[in-house]
């Protein structure tokens, strides 16, 4: 631990050369159409096989419909990777795809870009970053509470609800300037919604909403839930990257679906490096980190050992 703070104490933006940051910068259009082709594959693949088990083959159904929930979960990722712009080379296909992703993962784009911005700017500074409005649990209670995704749920109807009336006074960092934008988008996407739920029900399928999108949600949000609380729960509350944030190592499957967010040091400490770049990167900095897990199963049991003390 000593030689990892030893190892902080240089110039951040230093750690990799002008020239290996320009290579690994390169964005495309090419990887971006291949990996969201393959997210959305697993997708459909997981949703006809619980559609066609649900009531024949629960043994078969249940699985399929974990991936399935988790699939429109993970959606988040690439939603975050386009709100950076990093997806695609092409910046109105990286707006395109972000809406879209944060339509079938119950965020919207227009805002979280906004929200995000701010929490790279302030990374674990409080009063400033703003996921740090939704406190990180002090006691197994509080953590079982989050990882259950209905804080999650709550927050999200309750924040949707207030930008589409218009009211932004809370949301201090979307400007004046973007905040018409924010409402328009927020209301397109509640009429989406809400277009496919009387479609449903003027087709007879009262329930497809449910089955299709709702419920698999609720399933797979409790696994990004714990993808997430791993990002920055028990680091530095500072501003420095080699110690606020956590690469977590994981298996191809779920580093695939989340579009290498697991390596969210790297990914904090050089947000322009776009996703398919991240494991070259991690190979150069993964010495560097102060907080590097081998699995979120580990990183949230490390999470729960060190509830209610101090972070480092």
């Amino acid at each position: 631990m000593e030689e990892q703070l030893e190892r902080v104490a240089e110039k951040p933006r230093e750690s990799l050369s002008v020239g290996d940051l320009a290579s690994l910068n390169l964005k495309s259009n090419l990887r971006g159409f291949l990996h969201l082709s393959g997210h959305l594959g697993v997708m459909l693949t997981s949703g006809l096989l619980w559609s066609i088990f649900r009531q024949t083959n629960l043994g078969l159904a249940l699985p399929a419909l974990v991936v399935y929930g988790f699939s429109f979960a993970a959606m988040f990722a690439p939603l975050h990777e386009n709100c950076h712009r990093t997806a695609f080379a092409n910046p109105r296909l990286n707006d395109a795809v972000a809406w879209l992703a944060g339509l079938l993962s119950f965020y919207n784009s227009t805002f979280f870009r906004r929200y995000h911005k701010w929490h790279h700017r302030y990374t674990q500074i409080a009063g400033k970053d703003p996921e740090l409005s939704d406190p990180k649990p002090t006691n197994l209670g509080e953590y079982i509470w989050q990882i259950s995704g209905i804080p999650w749920w709550l927050g999200k109807i309750r924040g949707h609800w207030r930008v589409a009336t218009g009211q932004m006074e809370e949301f201090s960092f979307i400007p004046d300037s973007a905040r018409g934008e924010t409402i328009r988008s927020t209301r397109i996407q509640l009429l989406v919604y809400g277009t496919a739920i009387a479609f449903s029900l003027l087709l007879g399928h009262p329930w497809a909403f449910v089955l299709y999108w709702l419920l698999p949600l609720a399933v797979g949000q409790p696994i990004l839930r714990a993808i997430l609380l791993a990002e920055h729960a028990n680091c530095s509350t500072d501003n420095n990257p080699f110690t606020n944030t956590r690469t977590t190592l994981t298996a191809f499957p779920l580093r695939f679906l989340m579009w290498n967010m697991p390596f969210h040091a790297e990914h904090h400490l050089y947000p322009s490096i776009p996703f398919h770049a991240l494991p070259t990167a991690h190979e150069r900095l993964k010495d560097r980190w102060v907080h590097l897990a081998k699995g979120y199963l580990r990183a949230n049991g490390e999470i729960v050992t060190q509830l209610g003390r101090e972070t480092a």
